[in-house]
């Protein structure tokens, strides 16, 4: 049977499983679904059409599955999906999609995600990415995996943050930050590659040199974007640990709605 306080509120229709913790207080709504060994903290609200997988902490106070904060939403049944093993801070909150996106906000696995964090409406968040204490997404934000965002730090709405990329705290950001780039300011501006992150998930010397070379080509040699893509293109086939990863920066510029910070 599930561990669920006395006091706790769990409508019909919600699905708890046995193994997981509803703390005192806490309520969780007909649309909500709840794996495994989950843990929810006291007088936290989960609602709207929220799916839970196993082994996440969702800490005390926290608002999971609240309406988007979109004004053109219309009590559309969208949901919010989160993975497994997050760990959820205190006082955090986590909105359900809109029809005018995909209609979902996902949260992938391995997350931390500190207290008063916000994360809007149709984001999407990979996995292993670090939100720290008041980090801000607006709505239809992308951050790619194991990225770090500092705390206190506001993301404009449809910015992608890459994959290893890191955002220093208090900052603005308007713009997209390419993978493997260190970014910070208010508005946001380049300061070189993610050298010690990429060290601590194994990244070889070779592939970290080749990620150098490729942040002077777009940032320090006095290249427009396009003449830099050319260099980059050319760094990409150069035959070293670093090809894929340097391909991946190409790949994000390419891809860019925003445009990237520069």
């Amino acid at each position: 049977m599930s561990r669920i306080h006395p006091t706790a509120i769990v409508e019909t229709g919600a699905q708890v499983d046995e193994t997981a913790e509803i703390g005192p207080y806490a309520i969780v709504g007909a649309h909500v679904s709840i794996g495994a060994r989950t843990v929810v903290g006291s007088h936290s609200v989960l609602e709207g059409h929220t799916t839970i997988g196993e082994d996440n902490r969702i800490g005390h106070y926290a608002s999971v599955g609240g309406r988007p904060q979109d004004m053109k939403y219309q009590d559309e049944p969208t949901k919010l999906v989160i993975g497994n093993r997050n760990m959820i801070r205190e006082f955090t909150t986590l909105h359900t999609g809109t029809v005018q996106d995909t209609g979902v906000t996902i949260i992938g696995d391995d997350n931390w995600i500190m207290a008063y964090v916000h994360v809007g409406h149709d984001c999407r968040l990979g996995n292993n990415v670090i939100m720290s204490s008041n980090a801000q997404l607006a709505g239809h934000v992308i951050v790619d995996d194991y990225a770090v965002i500092g705390g206190m730090t506001g993301v404009h709405q449809y910015v992608r943050i890459g994959a290893h990329a890191m955002v220093g705290g208090a900052s603005a950001l308007v713009q997209d930050v390419p993978p493997f780039v260190i970014a910070a300011g208010n508005k946001a501006v380049p300061h070189g590659i993610n050298v010690e992150g990429l060290r601590r998930r194994g990244f070889s010397p070779d592939a970290i040199s080749a990620l150098r070379s490729a942040y002077r080509t777009l940032y320090k040699n006095g290249l427009s974007l396009e003449e830099a893509k050319v260099q980059l293109a050319e760094l990409a086939g150069a035959g070293g640990d670093g090809d894929a990863y340097v391909k991946a920066l190409i790949d994000f510029v390419e891809q860019s709605q925003r445009g990237i910070i520069r």
